[in-house]
């Protein structure tokens, strides 16, 4: 991976870093609290890469990511990933993590049982915390038992999963006493 590129592009949630080599987008950097500061975490994270103009598969996927942090429902699924040197268990979680529709959720076990051994949530959770192109695979779609957040590694940590899971209209957690349950939504007679 020495002939990467990276670019940076404003979003709704501000701005964002991609980078990409031969096979695929390799980074994709969520805002820092300044463009300059998402700069230099770019460059810690990919110290070879050199900022270019996006060639148009890159600028689609761009497009993409923008989109989505906008609200509006778009699948990053077809965005072409390079996940050379990342392990073969790493691989496979964010496969099945890359399943999740924007909007949807998972939950650490949930993967792992797709995986063929629930026990394996702590690993799970492991892999996403290393996952390299946040949003392409929406590591923050993926939550602890019971609904509950969970950690996030990106910058500004759960905030940051929480602000992605309301841009895509998720619903998490347990119902509270108040929320509008479907089986109850209806007024209740009057006698």
């Amino acid at each position: 991976m020495s002939d990467l590129r990276f670019h940076l592009f404003t979003t709704a949630i501000g701005d964002c870093g991609v980078v990409w080599g031969g096979r695929g987008v390799a980074g994709v950097q969520l805002p820092e609290k300044s463009t300059r500061a998402t700069r230099a975490r770019v460059a810690r994270r990919f110290p070879d890469a050199r900022e270019a103009a996006p060639p148009s598969d890159i600028a689609r996927a761009v497009a993409a990511i923008v989109a989505l942090l906008a609200g509006e429902r778009k699948d990053l699924g077809s965005i072409a990933i390079d996940l050379d040197g990342i392990a073969d268990f790493d691989r496979r979680v964010y496969a099945v993590a890359r399943s999740i529709p924007p909007g949807g959720t998972l939950s650490y076990g949930e993967i792992a049982a797709q995986l063929g051994d629930r026990k394996l949530a702590r690993e799970v959770a492991d892999a996403l915390s290393r996952n390299p192109v946040p949003l392409i695979v929406p590591c923050h779609r993926v939550l602890a038992a019971g609904g509950k957040m969970g950690g996030f590694s990106a910058p500004g940590g759960v905030r940051t999963k929480l602000r992605l899971l309301s841009i895509e209209g998720a619903r998490y957690g347990e119902p509270t006493l108040f929320e509008r349950l479907p089986w109850i939504a209806a007024p209740l007679p009057r006698s």
